[in-house]
């Protein structure tokens, strides 16, 4: 029913997962040199002195001017320090356990991210399709000459050649004992059903994003806490260096945690809105579709059997 690039938007939610991941990552620290500036300070103030002591009286008050001019402060250079915890000691110096839990939470991320952008193209197409539908559709002869006009795939045009099938198909000894108008209203209904099935699919996937990635990146928090606390003991010492590193390391799993629920919670909430805002339109012309359907048949059923019985 529908068609898009799934492969884009995989490729989408990738460069969007890395790109956070990026962000997460400590930046660098910048420190600055003062230890020039340190030494050119008493530098200058002991060549003051001198300056004044070899100089006639004439040429001393000049001298000491420019002893106690300040001097040029040299410029700040900043050098890179990196940073020793950070999300690169916790993959190279965690078990199977810490790494397990970054890729579940990393596929978690990326899988969203692919919903998310997948689900909006989708909207974009049935917004586009609505608009299609609204300038070419109801300006046509019949349902057949506006199902024509619509575009291949969309739910527009699957829900009116739905409706046509059901008035051209209704023979049978079962499907005569009901009425043509609850049968159509069925079809229609049924392909109503289809399409919202259709723009559902993922939400649940964020919903169960959601939900679970936070404590599992709280997981990851608490089995890192437990191996840091474990080492601190064995090493003997209690110091706030071999206490904050550990601990800090772990917890990134819950930022991490946080990270990919955020926007699976929001993106689901938002694809949500606007499946509902989308849903509305399509109901809208089904029922149009029905109404046109329902009319157009009874009327030619009717004359059919007018002629009919003037004939017998």
């Amino acid at each position: 029913m529908f068609k898009n690039t799934r492969l884009s938007a995989f490729f989408a939610a990738v460069m969007l997962s890395v790109t956070a991941m990026v962000t997460l990552t400590p930046a660098t620290v910048a420190a600055q040199d003062s230890a020039s500036a340190s030494a050119s300070a008493p530098a200058a103030s002991a060549a003051a002195p001198a300056a004044s002591a070899s100089a006639p009286a004439e040429a001393a008050a000049p001298a000491s001017a420019e002893a106690s001019a300040p001097a040029p402060k040299p410029s700040a250079e900043k050098v890179e320090v990196e940073n020793p915890f950070g999300i690169k000691k916790v993959w190279n110096e965690g078990d199977f356990v810490t790494r397990s839990t970054a890729i579940i939470l990393a596929l978690m991320s990326i899988g969203s991210w692919y919903i998310i952008v997948t689900k909006l193209l989708d909207q974009v197409k049935i917004g586009k399709q609505t608009k299609e539908t609204r300038a070419s559709f109801w300006k046509s002869a019949s349902i057949a000459g506006g199902t024509a006009t619509l575009t291949e795939g969309s739910p527009y045009r699957f829900i009116a050649e739905t409706g046509l099938k059901a008035t051209e198909h209704h023979d049978g000894a079962l499907l005569e004992q009901i009425d043509l108008s609850t049968w159509v209203t069925m079809s229609i209904q049924r392909a109503v059903d289809k399409v919202n099935s259709r723009l559902g699919d993922g939400l649940s996937f964020l919903a169960t994003v959601g939900s679970t990635s936070p404590f599992i990146g709280l997981f990851g928090t608490v089995w890192g806490i437990y191996n840091a606390l474990t080492a601190i003991s064995m090493s003997g010492s209690a110091a706030i260096e071999k206490v904050a590193g550990p601990v800090g390391e772990s917890l990134i799993m819950t930022a991490f945690g946080l990270f990919v629920a955020v926007p699976a919670v929001l993106g689901y909430n938002w694809l949500l809105r606007r499946n509902k805002g989308a849903m509305e339109e399509i109901r809208s012309f089904s029922a149009d579709v029905h109404s046109v359907l329902v009319s157009g048949a009874m009327s030619t059923s009717e004359a059919g059997r007018a002629a009919g019985a003037k004939k017998g």
